[in-house]
């Protein structure tokens, strides 16, 4: 078998980069950028107000000020302000020649056409300067960055309608299995839902990924072969099912016979054992147990990362953080064991529990948590041991906000 961070390592080793599309602004949102990106022109283009106020020249004026002019924003004076005199002016409107300095209306007391400063105003103050957001011809956004709001916000504030960015890549997913039934269906005696697709898709969109749902396949060569040959238009072929050793487990035999290889097919981990990794028709293609719990794991510390890796993004693994067990933990396995839990945070540090029984196959036991820990092969680990666990999505910040400490 082969090591977690060796098969991480040669799943990554064969995966390439997405090619590029322009996409409008908000269909941009987390993905990541191809090229650089240079301001067109300073931001902001001009000296302007930051707040409400009085716009004057502070070296050459007393704390009185006759106000001779009023500037909203959009409206721009070009002739120069006196020494001595004001104009009122809103947010955001230009600063017009001969003033340097705003003081805030809260700063001031009106007498009729003219205002009193009231507070000590030094030069420059409540000014935004040309250009000190950025400038033009400054590389705002370099290639490779993972566009948030605030990276849009910026494109925005560039004249940017559109921009490119890595595409999403295609991820076919493939159950297989007889026992198998979709989601609308009663099972009869024997059958099962299928919510393994449907738990896949959903971490593949989560992502940024595109899934293609391709179905059941059932248990025979051939047909397993051409859902695998269907899932080659895509950009990777992830299958759930039928790749352990079984009198029906046709996955391994229908890749070989598309002319598919391996590069690994054992993990050593729990759960997860059953995990292979390869190429089909020049495709990636990841066969994950059929256990949905062992499914989801396997595609949290081998696809997940893959798929992101594809689409241009660097930071690619789940955080982790170092927490303390709040009880006492066992695995006696010879496997290093990633037990779902729920990390919290009591005042200065981060605890953890597991959230109970870790069959592979009960569902409930991710739904519970917000954490995969990890424990090595045979071990008993005492409660207040210090533990390293991955955080897996964004209810660990909400279960801060619960306790009061976020």
């Amino acid at each position: 078998m082969i090591s977690i961070e060796d098969a991480q390592r040669t799943v990554l080793e064969r995966i390439s980069t997405v090619e590029g599309e322009e996409v409008p602004l908000l269909q941009a949102l987390n993905r990541v950028t191809t090229e650089d990106h240079i301001s067109p022109w300073d931001i902001p283009p001009a000296d302007n107000s930051a707040m409400d106020g009085y716009a004057f020249c502070r070296a050459t004026t007393a704390d009185r000020l006759q106000v001779t002019g009023f500037l909203s924003a959009g409206e721009v004076r070009l002739t120069p302000v006196p020494a001595g005199e004001a104009v009122k002016i809103m947010t955001g409107a230009p600063v017009p020649p001969g003033c340097d300095t705003v003081v805030p209306v809260e700063e001031v007391e009106v007498e009729g056409t003219s205002v009193r400063i009231l507070s000590d105003i030094k030069e420059g103050r409540h000014l935004r300067r040309r250009g000190e957001d950025i400038a033009a011809g400054e590389v705002a956004l370099a290639k490779g960055t993972v566009l948030r709001p605030q990276e849009l916000s910026l494109l925005a504030a560039m004249g940017k309608t559109a921009v490119r960015v890595h595409r999403r890549a295609r991820v076919a997913i493939i159950s297989t299995g007889d026992e198998l039934v979709e989601p609308g269906c009663v099972p009869t005696p024997g059958k099962i839902i299928n919510s393994n697709s449907y738990a896949l898709a959903a971490q593949v969109l989560e992502a940024g990924g595109e899934p293609i749902l391709l179905g059941i396949a059932p248990d025979t060569l051939h047909d397993t072969a051409e859902k695998i040959r269907a899932g080659t238009s895509a950009d990777f072929v992830v299958l759930n099912g039928g790749v352990s050793v079984g009198d029906k487990d046709y996955v391994k035999a229908a890749i070989e016979e598309l002319g598919g290889s391996f590069a690994f097919w054992k993990v050593d981990m729990k759960p997860g054992k059953p995990l292979a990794f390869g190429e089909v028709m020049g495709k990636a293609v990841f066969a994950l147990p059929g256990n949905p719990v062992a499914a989801a794991v396997s595609f949290e510390l081998f696809v997940r990362p893959a798929l992101l890796r594809c689409m241009g993004h660097r930071h690619i693994f789940r955080p982790t953080v170092k927490a303390f067990l709040q009880e006492v933990v066992h695995n006696s396995a010879t496997r290093p064991h990633l037990m779902r839990s729920m990390v919290t945070r009591e005042e200065d540090r981060y605890v953890v529990s597991t959230t109970g029984v870790q069959c592979s196959a009960k569902i409930s036991s991710l739904t519970r948590g917000n954490a995969l820990m990890t424990l090595p092969p045979e071990c008993s680990l005492a409660t207040g041991a210090e533990v390293e666990v991955m955080l897996l999505d964004s209810s660990f910040g909400k279960s801060l906000v619960e306790a009061g400490v976020a």
